[in-house]
């Protein structure tokens, strides 16, 4: 019989799995944290390793939370012999939230990397796309096309957060979509939490000292390829 505590720390494990620092060393021979704001996440991959190691780390981070919400949530419920949710929870929902969770708050404090992670919103999007994928679809869209016309990861992730919880209040009173209401409070939390992480993002932002990510061969100056280039 599997435990509720098996599941989430499973799930915990699978999200400190710190994806920007592998694919750093691994392709880059450097370490990420030594480069630009020093972050553990998909943000800081796209400004300082270029848009392809970039675009491994988003695909990586967003499966973390995908398969601890949708993979491990269903397995244990599959094996499970008696119950995973508190009264009052349906077993199958709880578990996607919560292992969802729990591999948010791992990429944000890996195990494997001094409990010191990314912002979280590359793995909540694959979290939420495990329970949601409709609306979260849309935030993702919403992602790429600020992406690709400003060219800011930080700018994406606020924007497409804020947006998240507004597609399903749209979805369910706008279209007669039927979506539950704990999961548009839950959604809402997890907005303000991953626009909270981004604070020091939104300052830089407003001062207009915000680095851009180099998809069209620009290099930024906190890059690894520009601090190669200069000798640093």
């Amino acid at each position: 019989m599997v435990s509720l505590f098996t599941v989430l720390l499973i799930s915990y494990v699978l999200g400190s799995i710190p994806s920007s620092l592998w694919v750093g060393q691994i392709f880059h021979k450097t370490d990420i944290r030594n480069f630009g704001s020093g972050n553990l996440g998909t943000t800081n991959a796209f400004r300082n390793l270029g848009w392809q190691s970039g675009v491994s780390v988003l695909v990586l981070d967003f499966m973390k939370g995908f398969v601890a919400t949708y993979w491990v949530a269903m397995y244990a419920f599959e094996i499970s012999n008696g119950p995973l949710a508190p009264p009052g929870w349906e077993a199958d929902a709880f578990l996607k939230i919560t292992c969802g969770l729990f591999a948010v708050i791992g990429h944000m404090f890996p195990l494997f990397a001094n409990f010191k992670g990314g912002k979280g919103a590359a793995t909540a999007c694959g979290m939420l796309f495990g329970i949601e994928p409709i609306s979260i679809g849309i935030s993702s869209g919403v992602f790429v096309i600020i992406v690709l016309t400003t060219r800011y990861v930080s700018l994406a992730s606020i924007v497409s957060s804020f947006i998240y919880p507004i597609s399903l209040l749209v979805m369910r009173y706008g279209f007669g979509y039927y979506v539950d209401g704990s999961i548009i409070i839950f959604a809402t939390f997890i907005a303000i939490g991953i626009i909270y992480k981004h604070k020091s993002n939104i300052d830089r932002l407003l001062k207009g000292e915000e680095s851009r990510v180099n998809i069209y061969g620009s290099k930024g100056e906190d890059s690894v390829e520009a601090k190669v280039e200069s000798g640093a």
